[in-house]
C-alpha cells in the first residue's frame, strides 16, 4: 500500500504546456488512493478542460473564487483546510512569482496563501522554457520559495514543446507521485548512508558466454527505493539488470562479483548500513577466453576450470567496521529449499545480525516475494506482498535495530 493511501490531495494546476502530465498524475495518484481535488487557473483552462479532470478525479474542478457551490462563497478557505498537501503542477513561473509575492487574484494563489502553513505543505512542481528556468530571476524565486517553506521539486531535462532542449520540463507523473510518497514516509533513516547491492552477477566465459542467474534485481531496487524514501542517502551497486534508478540514488553499475566487491569497498567505508540483496555468483571461470570458444563436430566438450568468487558479504561483515558494528550489515539467502535451516546457517557464517531470507525460484524476475527475518533471537515472516511494500517493512526493522 502506499504511503500516499488515505491522502487528500489538492492537485493545482496553472498555465502551461505541461498540464496534460497533470492528467496522468491525477490518474496516478487516484490509484494510489488519495482523494485528488482539482484547482485550475484561468490560464491552465487553455491547455485542458476542467472536464478531463473531473473524470480523472471522480470530484468536481473549482476554477473561479466566486464558485457559488460554496455555502459560505469561501472555496479558498474551505479546500485549504481540507487538504493534507497542496500539489501545484504544473507551476509556471508566473504562478512561482505570485507565490513569492503572496498574490492572490484567482482561486489557486489565493487558496495557497490562505493555506494554514503548520498543517498543509505546499508543494511546487516547476515547468516553464529552459530559458525561462535559468533566468536568475526564476532561480531567486525558487530560492525564496524554499526559504519560505515551500517544498520545490527539481525540473527534468529534454526536449520541450518550443522545440529547445535542456532543463525546465515538469517532472513525470511517475517521478512525482515518487517525491509526493518520499515527502510523507517519515524520516527514520534521516542522517544514514545505506549501501545496496542488488541484481545478479555474469562471470565471462568468453566475449558471448557467461554464467548468472535468474535474479532481476526488483527487491534490491526496492530496498534501495525505500531507504531513499525514509531520509538515507543511497547507494545502489547493480548488477547487469534493466531497472530503472530509483529517484535520488547514486547508482553504480557493474558486471562480475570481483567489480561488486571493488565498488562496495569503494563506498562502504561512508555507509552506516550495507544490505547485501545481490545474487553472486558463487563461481567463476578461471581464465575467459579472448574469443568465442566454438564447437568444432567432435563432440569434444570445452574444459572449465571454475574458481570461487570473494564473498562480498562476510568480507565487508568482517571488516573492522563490519565486525564492531558500526557498519550494519544485511545479508540475503536465496535458497531452493529448507529455508530457515540454510538461512539460519549463513547467518552465522557471514557473522551479520540479520539475515533475510527468500526462495529464489518463487520470487526471480517476479513483483512480488515473502520474506524470512533471521537474527540471533529466531526468526520472523513477512507474509508475502509485492516487494516495494516488503521494502518498506524491511527498512523499518533495519531503523528500529539501530536504535537499539
Amino acid at each position: 500500500m502506499s504511503t500516499l493511501a488515505g491522502k487528500h490531495i489538492v492537485l493545482g494546476l496553472s498555465g502551461g504546456i505541461a498540464v496534460f502530465k497533470s492528467a496522468e498524475l491525477c490518474r496516478a495518484l487516484v490509484k494510489a488512493g488519495v482523494t485528488v481535488q482539482v484547482v485550475m487557473t484561468e490560464a491552465a483552462e487553455h491547455f485542458m478542460t476542467a472536464v478531463t479532470l473531473q473524470a480523472l478525479s471522480g470530484r468536481p474542478v473549482y476554477t473561479s473564487q466566486w464558485d457559488p457551490r460554496e455555502a459560505n462563497n469561501m472555496a479558498h478557505i474551505n479546500l485549504s483546510r481540507e487538504a493534507d498537501a497542496i500539489v501545484v503542477a504544473p507551476a509556471s513561473a508566473d504562478f512561482m512569482a505570485k507565490l513569492l509575492h503572496g498574490g492572490a487574484d484567482e482561486l489557486l494563489s489565493l487558496m495557497c496563501l490562505a493555506r494554514p502553513l503548520d498543517k498543509v505543505p505546499l508543494i511546487v512542481a516547476p515547468a516553464m522554457n529552459r530559458e525561462m528556468w535559468s533566468n536568475p530571476a526564476t532561480q531567486r524565486n525558487v530560492l525564496q520559495l524554499k526559504a519560505d517553506g515551500i517544498h520545490v521539486l527539481d525540473v527534468g531535462q529534454g526536449d520541450q514543446a518550443c522545440g529547445e532542449t535542456g532543463d525546465g520540463r515538469m517532472l513525470e507523473a511517475e517521478e512525482i507521485l515518487e517525491d509526493l510518497e518520499a515527502f510523507f514516509t517519515p524520516k527514520v533513516l534521516a542522517g544514514k548512508a545505506v549501501l545496496v547491492t542488488a541484481g545478479p552477477t555474469y562471470e565471462a566465459i568468453d566475449p558471448v558466454r557467461g554464467i548468472t542467474n535468474l535474479s532481476s534485481g526488483k527487491m534490491g531496487f526496492a530496498i534501495a527505493r525505500a531507504a531513499r524514501m525514509a531520509g538515507a542517502s543511497v547507494t545502489l551497486v547493480a548488477g547487469p539488470v534493466h531497472l530503472p534508478t530509483p529517484r535520488g540514488v547514486q547508482r553504480v553499475d557493474v558486471r562480475s562479483a570481483c567489480q561488486m566487491l571493488e565498488a562496495v569497498q569503494l563506498h562502504a567505508h561512508a555507509a552506516h548500513v550495507f544490505i547485501a540483496t545481490a545474487a553472486v555468483a558463487d563461481w567463476r571461470p578461471a581464465h575467459s577466453a579472448d574469443q568465442k570458444i566454438k564447437k568444432d563436430g567432435s563432440g569434444v566438450t570445452p574444459q572449465l576450470n571454475f574458481v570461487e568468487n570473494p564473498d562480498i558479504l562476510a568480507t565487508i561483515a568482517q571488516s573492522p567496521r563490519g565486525a564492531s558494528g558500526e557498519l550494519f550489515c544485511v545479508g540475503f539467502a536465496a535458497e531452493s529449499h529448507d529455508l530457515l535451516a540454510h538461512a539460519t546457517a549463513k547467518r552465522l557464517r557471514k557473522g551479520v545480525p540479520l539475515l533475510v531470507g527468500n526462495i529464489g525460484p518463487a520470487t526471480f524476475g517476479q513483483d512480488d516475494n515473502a520474506l524470512l527475518l533471521v537474527d540471533q533471537s529466531g526468526a520472523r515472516e513477512l507474509p508475502r506482498a509485492s516487494k516495494q511494500a516488503l521494502a518498506v517493512q524491511l527498512i523499518g526493522d533495519i531503523a528500529v535495530r539501530l536504535t537499539r
